[in-house]
């Protein structure tokens, strides 16, 4: 491995956290979690400091480009259409309202890559092509149907017939989704439902495999709006590279309680292994949540569930690559921070207000490793 490392940049008004991945080979990957510093700037003014830290990131990571963006905003009513026009970038754009927890307005998280070539499809799938692979993200998709069972299985729906259009499935190339909803504790057990009944007609079961995923509390621009998802699948991806994460001695499986993804799922190339951990909180394998309202000890065993899965692996929290985390409380903000901050310093990380879907989990934190391997049988990524 070339290179391998954390670095914080000073801009004005805002500062970028930053991994970077570098095998030797052609592409480089960087993810960065781009912070604003002056809470009591208006809106327009930290849009404008997460613009500038943008556009000077890219000057400092020459020949590279986002493939993917998430903007965490306070106040999606107000915001996203600004963002929309700000942001002509052209890659795969989530906008969802998780109001930073720092005091600001906006955060951004983006995944880049060098040596890529990106465009959209005829399908409406954002493409980032390079070598034997197409990789394939959507962001931001919603609709307005009756509630968020039946907007969730008309996503998944269009989704289907999207990767269909570039010769792929849900079952082979899907390999992380991200689920919003609008007020979790009402409208989570529809986008379940709608859920398992898609993957069931799509041949995902508990006896072939499901897909990493993050369900979560968030909100779109539009109130009307209670279920909004992302997605990331790979056209070229061969079936021996895709691999599962279960950690049973620390988790269960999702199934036991009536729902469908993986916890984890790691991918392998020729030099670098990806692995997507989905939304992990503090519950044991059975199933149970664990420390119930004790914000720091369900934190610490959130972390044991994440290590587990990443040692599965072969991978520890240094190869993590970025960090989101999702709380249900503003008044645990400060506690939760203060750990992360001592346990992980430097790591690009956020921490929002995102209820997780079971009341009694306080805390949930989803991430995304990179590792060095060598796999000379396999494709280059």
């Amino acid at each position: 491995m070339k290179d391998l490392k954390l670095t914080q940049i000073e801009f004005n008004q805002a500062r970028a956290e930053v991994f970077s991945f570098d095998s030797g080979n052609e592409v480089r990957e960087y993810h960065a979690m781009i912070h604003v510093a002056g809470s009591r700037l208006t809106f327009a003014q930290q849009l404008e400091a997460v613009m500038n830290a943008y556009a000077g990131l890219l000057s400092q990571l020459p020949g590279t480009q986002a493939v993917f963006k998430r903007y965490f905003l306070s106040d999606a009513a107000n915001q996203a259409d600004d963002v929309v026009v700000a942001d002509v970038t052209d890659c795969a754009k989530s906008i969802i309202q998780q109001p930073p927890l720092d005091g600001t307005k906006i955060a951004l998280w983006v995944w880049l890559m060098s040596d890529v070539q990106t465009g959209m499809t005829n399908s409406g799938l954002y493409e980032v092509r390079h070598g034997a692979f197409r990789h394939l993200f959507n962001a931001s998709a919603h609709n307005l149907a009756a509630n968020s069972e039946y907007q969730m299985r008309l996503l998944f729906n269009e989704y289907i017939m999207q990767l269909a259009e570039e010769g792929c499935t849900l079952a082979d190339n899907c390999l992380r989704t991200w689920l919003f909803v609008n007020d979790i504790d009402l409208n989570y057990g529809g986008v379940v439902r709608a859920r398992n009944q898609v993957f069931f007609t799509q041949g995902l079961t508990q006896n072939t495999h499901f897909i990493a995923s993050t369900g979560i509390g968030g909100r779109q621009q539009d109130t009307n709006v209670l279920s909004q998802m992302d997605n990331y699948a790979i056209a070229g991806i061969r079936q021996e590279q895709i691999h599962y994460l279960y950690a049973p001695t620390h988790l269960n499986r999702t199934s036991d309680y009536g729902v469908s993804f993986e916890r984890g799922t790691y991918i392998d190339y020729a030099d670098r292994r990806h692995v997507l951990i989905s939304g992990t909180a503090s519950i044991n394998n059975k199933g149970e949540v664990m420390y119930a309202k004790d914000i720091e000890q369900q934190t610490r065993r959130m972390w044991d569930n994440v290590e587990a899965l990443l040692s599965e692996a072969e991978c520890t929290f240094d190869d993590v690559a970025h960090m989101i985390v999702y709380l249900r409380d503003v008044a645990d903000y400060d506690v939760v921070r203060s750990l992360f901050a001592e346990r992980f310093p430097g790591k690009p990380c956020v921490i929002v207000l995102a209820p997780v879907c079971r009341p009694g989990w306080l805390v949930e934190m989803e991430c995304m490793a990179i590792k060095a391997v060598s796999h000379p049988e396999l494709p280059q990524f």
